[in-house]
């Protein structure tokens, strides 16, 4: 899949963007080389292995394979769930086209 100027200016318009002739430039790039990332990951030969929806469903599957394996002990390290940054929703929000309530009003786009 490849976008052309056309498509990056039909983006920049549904998110109300105005996007300089030299950036939406760059911007098509961008995308199409992100695009040619994807290509490449989705062309790998991926016949035989079983989707992983938890890195846990690894240490089940290996405690299948290799019984012996001590997978018991394994924990996952998480960082502790704790704000890092200050609210900023009305500085945020000064942009926005429209708000109500603190928050984002946008065009009803399914009846």
């Amino acid at each position: 899949m490849s976008l052309t100027p056309q498509d990056i200016s039909r983006i920049a318009s549904l998110a109300r963007l105005e996007l300089p002739a030299a950036q939406s430039e760059r911007m098509l790039h961008q995308i199409n080389a992100f695009f040619g990332i994807v290509a490449q990951i989705s062309a790998v030969d991926t016949t035989g292995v079983v989707p992983m929806a938890h890195p846990l469903d690894a240490m089940a599957q290996l405690q299948q394979h290799i019984p012996d394996a001590d997978v018991q002990g394994i924990t996952l390290r998480l960082r502790e769930d704790a704000v890092s940054e200050a609210n900023q929703r009305e500085a945020n929000q000064r942009s926005a086209p429209a708000v109500e309530r603190g928050l984002f009003l946008v065009p009803k786009v399914i009846e």
